[in-house]
């Protein structure tokens, strides 16, 4: 399966579609993430905020978004209308956040584009990835963006394995896929539109449009014993 941009996101539901001119693949961008947020981001802060929250010089926040109690961004960061950044989140370098997206209690982001309606609300990881419109992450699920020996990130489309050239690459999530609680998205992950990930997953490759990948492991279930003396 072979995926470009459009294939994988509405690029009308996102204020920054630029990014992905004249890329053959949809990864490219994130190569040009960090130069367009650093000459993109005009300081300005016209969220809500409740309680104590750190924002960097570099960050951009718009009307109608709300910062909750122990939220710090970093930046440089991009920030649209009408958000949620909620208790505890941590929004770190080169992040661009479209309108009305939710990034919840505990959860880090780094080097990543939220289109409009995303939705990484509880006890997330998301680095070096994009999330297309209304893609949502499960409580818990984490996206890897960086292999166990460190080297550059291939995958196989079309039969072909192509080298990204990237050393981080997370997942490219498309439009309305969903990612269950607790699963794990592995460096260089594909979910396509409306692709569903069930809870508990650890996936690698290419999940194409309107599938499922499920766990089929059987689950143990056996007879509980004491391990010490029974007493009334």
């Amino acid at each position: 399966m072979f995926y470009t941009p459009p294939d994988l996101f509405d690029l009308g539901q996102t204020e920054h579609a630029v990014l992905f001119e004249g890329v053959e693949y949809p990864w490219d961008a994130l190569t040009r993430l960090a130069d367009y947020v650093r000459g993109h981001v005009r300081p300005a802060q016209h969220h809500r905020a409740i309680g104590h929250v750190h924002i960097g010089n570099d960050v951009s926040i718009g009307e109608g978004t709300v910062v909750e109690h122990g939220a710090m961004i970093l930046g440089p960061a991009i920030i649209g209308r009408n958000c949620q950044i909620r208790h505890n989140a941590y929004i770190r370098e080169n992040v661009v956040i479209g309108d009305n997206c939710v990034v919840g209690n505990a959860c880090e982001v780094k080097h990543t584009l939220l289109f409009n309606g995303a939705q990484v609300p509880h006890f997330n990881y998301v680095g070096d990835s994009i999330l297309g419109h209304k893609a949502h992450l499960g409580a818990g699920a984490i996206v890897s963006n960086l292999k166990l020996n460190g080297e550059t990130i291939w995958l196989e489309m079309d039969g072909r394995c192509i080298d990204t050239n990237l050393r981080k690459f997370g997942a490219l999530i498309a439009d309305f896929a969903d990612v269950g609680c607790n699963a794990v998205l592995n460096p260089g992950s594909i979910i396509g539109r409306r692709a569903l990930v069930y809870p508990n997953t650890s996936w690698r490759g290419i999940l194409p449009d309107n599938m499922i990948a499920k766990n089929r492991s059987p689950q143990d279930v056996t007879i509980r014993r004491p391990r010490g003396p029974v007493t009334d």
